[in-house]
């Protein structure tokens, strides 16, 4: 049992892993932003390329 209790006093003290976790957090927020603009960028190309479709086709009529 004591040794159980030094392990979870060590484990408590020891930073070593807290810059990994902080790297993986960033990552992980940039993941997220950079999937919400990619799916507005995708949906403003969607439309442009409907306009420009409706416009040939306009210019053909």
């Amino acid at each position: 049992m004591a040794n159980m209790k030094q392990l979870l006093k060590n484990l408590i003290r020891e930073e070593s892993g807290q810059d990994l976790i902080e790297y993986a957090l960033v990552a992980a927020l940039v993941g997220l932003g950079s999937i919400a603009s990619m799916n507005t960028l995708a949906t403003s190309i969607s439309n442009t390329f409907a306009n420009i479709g409706t416009a040939l086709t306009n210019a053909v009529s």
